[in-house]
């Protein structure tokens, strides 16, 4: 625990002993969680997959012996774990036995490419990784093998299915072997990752308690039980479809996950009937698909009790939609992996539904809503949403300096969200403040990208800023300033973002050649001004989407 204490912020002792008193730190562990579910109800169907269908006493007998496999070749509490799975059973099973055993996974997405994963092996110091063989035509066995020289740390690589020149997750499982006691829930579960700003994302530090508090008391807000059955279309390792109340509250809850292997409307149409799934959450581009969809298959959703729409804004005209299409109750969803979430309720009216995007989980979530100079706004007036609660981390894992400017002094974290507050607490998002770009809930951060592109030997100067998208809600385009005048095309452009590892949903969508980047008073490249020409020329060639 001291090492891992010099890696990341607790809590304040002051605040960590109210959250205790007031009951939201249990003192609990995730596994721990499960194991109670089993013993309740072992024979209740905890997980649907494919063809697989785990009670929880099947799933919590799995996650032990995964574990028991994992420590008899070596790997121990404390260390740290890479994993990059797509939605099927072995992502949970893998969790749950990370968990049983100590060590800490951190959730890579499944988009990920040599770039983010490499950087996540080096920047944890990480043990293993933990793939899958192919998923939607990418091979992770080539990308671990792309690992392993950049990562000194990396002792294993583990694959679920055909492993080729690595371990077989398949052949991990020992029955009756010892285990080490379990992790203080105190201490850190895992790691999620930031949607960042700043070059590649910042990883986030979650502990047993807060993260138990946070999708247990989402699970009653959004009222589930036993009888819950939740659809999971999202990528699993994501913050929302995992705990708003996503599949670790619908656990919570003792109910039914059933994961989709992807967006496929038709698939989530199918599982929904098979399942009678009660509730889905999607992120907004999402929407417009079920609604079509909807219309041509009648009777199709007829279990389905409510629709969450959470990771980017959801405009007012399209959430007026959902519940005269769908036949179920809309929730809007608002939050971050480092904490705050924010829930429309189950009985709110649809002037907030449909307005805005909630209210904090809880009492002790603290809210400031400010200018530039960190001043309180006006109630109803738009300013920078700062928080600080008993789920909202006080700092990511190895990156002080980074801290020093996410973070206020007294502990508040600097969301980059621009929003106002009404009379009632539920909070409307305007915008971001952070150079960020949400692509249908993927996050970019234009560092990033930047950094790439910089090296490409055409590119003089470069600066990447978010344009409107209807579908999307926003699209990325790259300014450039090509060296000595030479001609570089977006082909080209994408080409030499995927060498070098990118994932895909980063490569800019459109590209446009400057001479000069308009600079601020202050010498810095003036990204409003740039968004502001793309938007005249858009407003004037509306069908011209991106160069190709």
């Amino acid at each position: 625990m001291s090492e891992q204490r010099l890696d990341w912020t607790p809590w304040p002792e002051d605040f960590a002993r109210r959250y205790r008193e007031a009951g939201y730190w249990q003192g609990q562990t995730l596994f721990s969680m499960l194991a109670a579910q089993a013993e309740q109800q072992p024979e209740k169907l905890a997980l649907v997959a494919g063809k697989q269908r785990l009670n929880y006493r099947e799933l919590k007998l799995y996650a032990e012996r995964l574990a028991a496999g994992l420590y008899a070749r070596g790997l121990r509490p404390g260390q740290r774990a890479v994993v990059q799975l797509p939605n099927c059973a072995e992502f949970f099973i893998v969790a749950f036995a990370l968990f049983r055993l100590g060590m800490l996974p951190v959730f890579a997405l499944p988009a990920h490419r040599r770039a983010e994963v490499s950087y996540f092996c080096q920047h944890t110091d990480a043990a293993v990784y933990i793939c899958a063989d192919q998923h939607a035509g990418f091979d992770y066995r080539t990308l671990a093998a792309e690992l392993l020289p950049l990562a000194p740390s990396l002792q294993q690589v583990i694959v679920a299915g055909d492993a080729g020149d690595h371990t077989p997750l398949n052949s991990l499982y020992l029955m009756d072997q010892p285990l080490p006691a379990e992790p203080d829930p105190n201490g850190l579960a895992f790691f999620q990752l930031s949607g960042g700003s700043t070059g590649v994302p910042k990883l986030i530090p979650r502990t047993h308690d807060d993260y138990l508090y946070s999708f247990a008391a989402s699970a009653e807000i959004c009222g589930l039980s036993r009888d819950s059955v939740y659809l999971c279309v999202l990528p699993a390792g994501h913050n929302f479809p995992m705990s708003s109340p996503g599949s670790f509250g619908v656990f919570h809850a003792g109910g039914t996950v059933v994961l989709a292997s992807g967006p496929s409307v038709d698939e989530s149409f199918a599982l929904i009937e098979a399942e009678a799934v009660t509730i889905a959450a999607l992120v907004p581009p999402l929407v417009p698909l079920w609604l079509d969809a909807a219309a041509k298959q009648p009777g199709k959703l007829a279990s389905l009790r409510l629709l969450q729409v959470g990771g980017a804004k959801f405009g007012p005209e399209l959430a007026a939609r959902v519940e005269p299409a769908l036949g179920c109750k809309l929730q809007q969803v608002f939050g971050m992996a480092e904490g705050l979430v924010n829930y429309t309720r189950l009985d709110d009216g649809p002037e907030r539904v449909l307005h805005t995007q909630g209210r904090p989980i809880s009492a002790d979530d603290e809210v400031r809503i400010v200018d530039d100079e960190d001043q309180p706004v006006a109630p109803g007036e738009v300013g920078h949403l700062l928080t600080r609660g008993p789920y909202t981390i006080r700092g990511y894992w190895r990156a002080a300096d980074h801290n020093q400017r996410a973070f206020t002094a007294d502990g508040f974290y600097r969301t980059g969200d621009l929003v106002s507050m009404n009379a009632d607490g539920y909070l409307t998002v305007e915008g971001r403040a952070k150079d960020q770009i949400n692509r249908g809930g993927e996050k970019i951060s234009a560092e990033e990208v930047e950094n790439h592109l910089l090296a490409h030997p055409l590119v003089r100067d470069v600066a990447i800023v978010a344009m409107s998208d209807s579908y999307l809600g926003e699209r990325s385009c790259a300014f450039i300033i090509p060296r000595e005048q030479q001609a570089i095309h977006l082909p080209q452009v994408a080409a030499f973002l995927r060498e070098r590892g990118l994932a895909a949903y980063k490569i800019p969508d459109r590209l446009e050649l400057v001479d000069t980047l308009p600079q601020t008073s202050v010498g810095k490249v003036s990204k409003k001004t740039l968004r502001q020409m793309l938007e005249q020329k858009l407003a004037a060639q509306p069908t011209q989407r991106s160069q190709a």
